[in-house]
């Protein structure tokens, strides 16, 4: 019942792939029923987004409220006959466990399961253990994890501190964990003129070069330098359209998509003015639309005492000291963030996305004893 390949490789047969539940939130609902845990399944809908299965669970009451927060849906496998193994067969196979899921993030589901399972068996928390799992966090994540948060505060839970089971390690066990991430701003230019053959650009206007200039000035200047615990915020630019297949047609309009991840040196609002002002200048005249999607802001987890208890944890248990970092893409802590302090810990991410994504089992018995760690000495703490 607190094993943790048996519980990863279980879910990892579960086909879950966003925004299917797959059996996934089943399997664990009736796991933690049956360890005294209080099990709550809500869905939640909207217009032009699928329905999403999500699930809370709790067992004990009051403060502190130490809460795991994760997804069991996965991305798509791919073409399955390129993998070596079934991706939703959670195979076993020279010391590692294969599967869609193995490591972002079934196994760190199945870690904190067995830990939690374990602890509550030999001991009563003195205050509340709760999940919180979603399966739209590799979709749009606009029925998971922000539903469930306003859920359960509706209900009157009031989460003392959180771990999100990401894939943090890079290339140990334990030798990184998130303590924030950078904002992230995504918007798409669209620079329109006029088609015509190109073998008669008199009598046309293209609009590829003007688009060329704007990318040109978005990257032209670094947005800031860093600040303490951030490394510089930063844009790409990640599509150029024509929808052109011709050779002999100059383009009416081309548009280009871009992302920036920011630091705590801006807001939202504070970088769309700086961009559109860098547009208009490159743009010289030429006749363009900005369309923005919904941002995420940055956050930080102060260093303190859950950051130190979790950082000692790691050490203790890995002999690993753990890099405090705010690197990388966001996750559904940006979500808990505005409810309490968040860390991202979870397993090595080297393979999660790919095929034959794995896990090594040794990792999973690891991050299992990371997270008892945590919750023992958590419960144990003077506050």
């Amino acid at each position: 019942m607190n094993d943790p390949i048996a519980i990863a490789q279980a879910l990892i047969r579960c086909r879950s792939v966003t925004p299917d539940e797959g059996g996934a939130l089943d399997y664990l609902g009736d796991l933690l029923s049956r360890a005294g845990f209080e099990v709550h399944r809500q869905k939640f809908a909207s217009p032009g987004f699928p329905e999403i299965d999500n699930l809370f669970a709790k067992i004990g009451s009051g403060r502190p409220h130490l809460v795991f927060a994760g997804h069991t849906d996965v991305v798509p496998p791919g073409r399955e006959a390129n993998w070596s193994e079934p991706p939703f067969a959670g195979v076993l196979k020279d010391g590692k466990l294969y599967g869609r899921g193995a490591t972002d993030m079934k196994g760190a589901i199945a870690a904190f399961a067995a830990a939690a399972i374990g602890f509550v068996a030999e001991k009563k928390p003195k205050g509340t253990i709760s999940f919180l799992i979603t399966g739209d966090e590799e979709g749009p994540a606009v029925n998971g994890t922000v539903k469930l948060l306003a859920w359960a505060k509706a209900r009157g839970e009031r989460f003392s501190h959180a771990l999100v089971g990401e894939p943090t390690s890079v290339s140990k066990l334990g030798d990184m964990m998130k303590i924030g991430r950078r904002g992230s701003l995504c918007g798409t230019i669209t620079v329109r003129g006029k088609q015509g053959h190109a073998a008669y650009p008199d009598r046309a206007h293209n609009p590829v070069p003007a688009l060329i200039a704007m990318c040109a000035a978005l990257k032209e200047k670094p947005y800031d330098k860093g600040s303490k615990e951030f490394q510089p915020s930063n844009l790409e630019v990640v599509s150029l359209e024509t929808g052109n297949t011709a050779f002999n047609v100059i383009p009416a309009e081309v548009k280009a998509r871009f992302n920036i991840r920011f630091n705590d040196k801006h807001t939202p609002a504070k970088l769309k003015k700086e961009i559109e002002q860098r547009l208009k200048k490159a743009a010289k005249g030429a006749r363009f639309t900005l369309e923005w999607e919904p941002a995420s802001e940055s956050y930080l987890t102060p260093r303190g005492p859950f950051v130190d208890l979790v950082s000692k944890a790691v050490l203790d248990a890995t002999g690993i000291k753990a890099a405090v970092s705010t690197s990388g893409g966001t996750s559904d802590a940006r979500f808990i963030k505005n409810y309490c302090p968040v860390i991202d810990l979870g397993l090595v991410g080297t393979t999660m996305h790919q095929v034959d994504e794995n896990v090594p089992v040794k990792d999973l018995e690891k991050l299992t004893k990371i997270y008892r760690t945590i919750l023992d000495r958590y419960f144990a703490a003077k506050r």
